[in-house]
């Protein structure tokens, strides 16, 4: 697909799309998780930053999938909450005159339930629930503007009730001349639920996303900042909009929040530190996730992110620690491998 085809599909895709909600009201919702650590330890979302060996950065903007990435091989771990855990997987390669390719399997797993009737009574059967992506991601170039699109079958299950679905992710970069400053938009998660949980049920709408954002590292300091506007689709993200479903329902509103405030429900900002070209030091703040879960005056730090990566010959392992609730944190690990190297 060139990029003329490409940029016609992107403006096609995006109006239709832009009617999306937020949080907790689409199916598949794990498709909204993150999966690397380094982007979690930067405040959970990012789609400018520009590094051709970190391959974790082609799931949240497939147009960051680069030629350097080839042979690279990653998994990511996270342990979340309770019994909760996901994590993902990702192989990549490089076709010269076609361009990048790369496949990863995401998934979740929420634990084993013990079944009951209606009731309460326990049934003595046990059962589980998990969701699947797989990811199938191309990019290219055209001169220091890249482009690239995910295709991402998911299934979904929890005990006897499955669902299958198609989602797409797009996206766009742009590097500088000086190639210290790099600029990310990406549509996320476009696409349609193919089959309901259950027979003759209505098809539920996926956890569309509009990204953008800038990162730009100092010219004469080993720093790096990021900065990322989400849900650009939705401005309001203190309160939900009624749709067709909850129109007719009285719904309670928090008080209007300032210009300020809410344009900072948009914002994610990170931060690296790179003392030496092998470690970095990283820090984020995401200020939506603060406003969500503090939990009334106790704020904490909530909404917080901290972590560093090393990077040692054909090894690259990175950790972070997310700070959601004041009942704990969220643990992610990347490792990844360059298998083009002779061990």
């Amino acid at each position: 697909m060139g990029f003329r085809q490409f940029f016609f599909l992107f403006l096609i895709v995006f109006p239709v799309a832009s009617y999306a909600q937020i949080g907790g009201e689409r199916t598949y919702q794990f498709l909204d998780l993150t999966n690397s650590a380094r982007v979690a330890a930067l405040g959970g979302v990012q789609v400018s930053i520009n590094d051709h060996t970190d391959l974790n950065l082609a799931y949240s903007n497939p147009s960051s999938l680069d030629s350097g990435m080839s042979g690279h091989l990653l998994f990511n771990y996270i342990d979340y909450f309770a019994d909760i855990h996901y994590g993902y997987a990702s192989y990549a390669r490089t076709f010269e005159g076609i361009g990048n390719f790369a496949a990863g399997m995401h998934y979740i797993h929420y634990g084993t339930f013990t079944g009951t009737t209606e009731t309460g009574e326990l049934t003595g059967n046990e059962f589980k629930a998990a969701e699947y992506a797989l990811n199938l991601i191309y990019s290219n170039h055209y001169g220091r503007l890249r482009y690239g699109a995910i295709l991402k079958p998911v299934y979904s299950v929890f005990e006897s009730y499955a669902s299958f679905g198609l989602a797409t992710d797009l996206g766009i970069s742009y590097l500088s001349k000086n190639g210290l400053t790099n600029a990310g938009l990406v549509v996320r998660n476009l696409g349609i639920q193919l089959s309901t949980y259950y027979q003759d049920g209505n098809r539920e709408r996926l956890p569309f996303d509009l990204q953008a954002g800038l990162s730009g590292k100092l010219a004469h300091a080993p720093v790096a900042i990021h900065i990322t506007a989400h849900h650009l689709n939705h401005w309001d993200l203190a309160n939900p909009d009624p749709d067709e479903e909850t129109a007719d329902e009285v719904i309670i509103y928090e008080p209007q929040e300032s210009f300020g405030k809410q344009i900072m429900r948009h914002l994610v900002l990170g931060i690296e530190l790179l003392p030496s070209k092998n470690f970095t030091l990283r820090a984020g703040y995401n200020y939506q996730r603060r406003q969500e879960l503090m939990l009334g005056e106790r704020t904490s730090t909530v909404g917080f992110s901290l972590g560093f990566g090393i990077h040692i010959n054909r090894f690259r392992l990175d950790f972070a620690t997310s700070r959601f609730h004041l009942a704990g944190s969220s643990n992610l690990i990347s490792l990844a491998v360059n298998l083009n190297d002779v061990f």
